[in-house]
């Protein structure tokens, strides 16, 4: 089934995409997967070529569109280069929309061009070690002290939490409990108290830098709050339906890629003195794993096209987001299963990508946190199509 959201300036974005992956990207994307970390050269590199900020307004450097479809494509392309770990959809599409929908003019002066450039990297750090989809449970505090607010806390799982020059904390102000009182406070590198743990030793995403993060006593001027004092936690739940649609938009096409390339084993590889292309049972595989891949792109894709439009909300964000990753591990699980004893070794794609896809269902809000909020919005007399249950974090 042909697509049809792209328009042929969507696929002349692709093809350059691509172009600046094969050189830029896949030839170096083992030595960070060694490192646990892609080199700032990297990130430079997309800024030069026009990648990060895709969204942002161009007097700031970026691209000025807020089309959504330019940055599906780029995630999709990521994705099936294998450069899991270089996280541009994070730092454009997750942490992008906080600062052009919440800086103030002077805050995007001083952080949109890096932003754009590459020489200031982003990342978000809401989860806890006891609080993670549920962000009632934040115990990161900030008290006010006149010009400043000292902060004090731990967070842990940061995506890009090494690389990081601009960290959005979500930490609380008032000792209100609940999901009242939480505040986003940007953290820049350098501050004192600001304090980066280990780089944490995943099963996958090795090339995408993951981390704890520690602040003692840190002075955040009034300046780095970012939108409205205590209003935090309304801020997270107006942007987390595009980071889960981001998700869904690179589990499809995960799972699109691997169907490819097992379509592509299965034709080569010989048992039993014919191809297991010949075979009944993988024949079916493949029919029904083409089939749920087919009809989860479509609905993917319409979520696109809302969303572009301004009209998606919360519900079917978490509907996309769940239904594609969960489809995402069991195609991952299927296809290297017909690999056989190929599947299980790291240098064929089938198996990163199995360990890379893992945390797909986990991280930007659970699977069960998914369903909670499509449950509730069937079942209770005033459905809230925002997507505000009691937990609805983000858990990477």
């Amino acid at each position: 089934m042909k697509r049809q959201i792209f328009t042929p300036e969507h696929e002349a974005f692709r093809a350059m995409v691509r172009t600046f992956l094969a050189k830029e990207a896949e030839p170096h994307h083992e030595e960070w997967e060694q490192r646990g970390i892609v080199s700032r050269e990297a990130w430079l590199a997309a800024g030069r070529q026009g990648l990060l900020g895709l969204a942002v307004d161009e007097e700031y450097g970026g691209g000025g569109t807020p089309d959504f479809r330019f940055a599906a494509v780029l995630g999709e392309e990521f994705t099936r280069a294998g450069a899991r770990g270089f996280a541009v959809a994070l730092h454009n599409d997750v942490i992008g929309p906080y600062f052009t929908a919440l800086a103030t003019p002077e805050q995007k002066r001083r952080w949109l061009p890096g932003f754009c450039s590459g020489e200031l990297i982003g990342a978000i750090a809401m989860t806890e070690p006891g609080a993670g989809s549920d962000l009632q449970g934040i115990r990161t505090s900030a008290v006010d002290r006149g010009d400043h607010w000292l902060l004090n806390g731990t967070k842990t799982f940061i995506s890009n939490g090494i690389l990081a020059d601009l960290v959005i904390v979500v930490a609380r102000t008032t000792p209100e409990g609940g999901a009242k009182g939480l505040s986003l406070l940007v953290v820049e590198r350098g501050m004192p108290g600001f304090e980066r743990g280990r780089n944490l030793d995943k099963i996958g995403q090795k090339a995408q830098d993951t981390a704890e993060l520690f602040f003692a006593d840190v002075r955040v001027p009034k300046e780095n709050v970012l939108g409205r004092l205590h209003g935090g936690f309304g801020h997270l739940m107006d942007q987390l339906p595009q980071e889960r649609l981001t998700i869904a938009v690179g589990a499809i096409a995960g799972a699109e890629h691997l169907l490819e390339i097992t379509t592509r084993h299965v034709k080569e590889r010989e048992a039993f003195g014919r191809p297991l292309a010949a075979l009944q049972h993988v024949r079916f595989e493949i029919a029904e794993m083409a089939t749920e891949c087919a009809v989860t792109r479509t609905f993917v894709d319409r979520c696109i096209e809302e969303h572009t439009a301004g009209t998606l909300d919360a519900v079917q964000a978490s509907m996309a987001k769940w239904w594609a990753t969960e489809l995402q591990k069991r195609v991952a699980d299927r296809c290297l299963q017909l690999h056989g004893g190929y599947g299980y070794m790291t240098e064929y794609p089938v198996a990163r990508a199995f360990t890379d896809g893992r945390i797909q269902t986990i991280y930007g809000g659970t699977t069960e946190i998914m369903k909670e909020i499509i449950g509730r919005s069937l079942l209770t007399d005033r459905p809230d199509r925002t997507g505000r249950p009691d937990g609805a974090g983000r858990s990477a």
